[in-house]
């Protein structure tokens, strides 16, 4: 499924993760970014306007950015929402 990129956690240079907003409107952090994965990401996010830090619905917190970026991701529908990016768009 294509969702929205809301925010990011590590440096923009190298992100580990992307927050990911849910067509169910909840927001939650993929796993961990692969070297080509987070260098794609780099790129939109190295010069994107960055907001203060925010929290998922579960999770760690992340650093907010308007990117107008979408991703492919994997979504589990396990007791935990397990979000794995798989391309982007």
């Amino acid at each position: 499924m294509d969702t929205d990129v809301v925010g990011f956690t590590g440096p923009p240079s190298r992100p580990r993760a992307l927050a990911v907003r849910l067509p169910d409107g909840r927001t939650a952090l993929s796993q961990r970014l692969g070297a080509p994965l987070a260098a794609q990401a780099a790129v939109y996010l190295t010069g994107a306007p960055k907001g203060g830090r925010a929290g998922p619905t579960a999770g760690d917190a992340y650093v907010a950015a308007e990117l107008g970026l979408t991703v492919e991701v994997l979504a589990g529908t396990t007791r935990h929402t397990v979000v794995t990016v798989t391309r982007l768009r």
